[in-house]
């Protein structure tokens, strides 16, 4: 099966497609199905946090589970 993208230039056109779709030799699709985008995370997220070091990271956590006590 192949896929097509056209233009309806005339009136006309679209009848004779219509036609060829009564008679199930094409299937006419009013609206294009979206594409499927992928996300590149690495490049969304680039730059959001800086590295620190695992101890002050540590530090962090912690405070932050006491103020929850």
């Amino acid at each position: 099966m192949q896929t097509l993208t056209i233009d309806i230039l005339n009136e006309k056109a679209m009848k004779l497609l219509k036609d060829l779709e009564n008679l199930k030799l094409i299937r006419v699709r009013k609206k294009l199905s979206p594409a499927k985008k992928t996300v590149n995370w690495v490049e969304k997220y680039n730059g959001a946090m800086k590295k620190e070091p695992l101890a002050d990271t540590d530090t962090q956590l912690k405070e932050l589970r006491n103020a929850w006590q």
